[in-house]
């Protein structure tokens, strides 16, 4: 007896993308459309407070990258499609950026967990954030405490941090996490 054919999803185009109705969260990888849960309070709280330190350092020391955080579209690959809403990212090239996306990689991508689907960020983006060329990429785990720091330039790192954790932003030389100051406003 010959195995049952499985079903191929159908791939999205980009128009295909653009077209789904705006308050849908979704991300395409290799043109195939995954749905993405809401985020947790814990999730916005620890999201909020990290977008407003990147920001004020940026801010702060005249600098000229971007900070966007999620729902924002960062398409990664035209064909297969592939685009991706990180939870906060930094973008220095502002060529990158069209007015509705940034294209091509940010150099620097934060993603929180989510309970659901904690193998999305640990493998799956990390696979594609690498390939397509971000320069750092930080995996926030509220659950299991710890922040693990990919960093793919030069002595490339894989560095896991507990919450307890001041981390150093590699992407800039005097940039530094407190976790210890975000998890205070945290109820774990």
């Amino acid at each position: 007896m010959l195995p049952a054919v499985q079903p191929q999803p159908e791939i999205t185009t980009l128009e295909q993308y653009e077209n789904f109705p705006e308050n849908r969260r979704l991300e395409v990888f290799e043109g195939v459309v995954y749905d993405m849960a809401s985020p947790s309070q814990e999730h916005q709280t620890i999201l909020t407070e990290l977008l407003v330190s990147l920001r004020n350092y940026i801010r702060d020391k005249g600098g000229n990258c971007f900070v966007f955080p999620a729902p924002f579209d960062v398409k990664l690959n035209d064909n297969p499609l592939t685009i991706v809403q990180p939870d906060l990212m930094i973008i220095c090239d502002k060529d990158k950026l069209d007015g509705k996306r940034c294209n091509g990689a940010p150099d620097f991508i934060i993603e929180i967990v989510s309970p659901g689907n904690p193998s999305d960020d640990y493998i799956r983006k990390l696979y594609y954030y690498k390939n397509a060329g971000v320069r750092e990429y930080w995996i926030v785990d509220p659950r299991r405490k710890m922040v693990t720091v990919n960093y793919f330039e030069g002595n490339m790192l894989n560095i896991q941090y507990s919450f307890d954790a001041t981390i150093k932003v590699n992407i800039y030389k005097d940039l530094f996490m407190n976790f210890s100051d975000i998890t205070k406003l945290l109820d774990i």
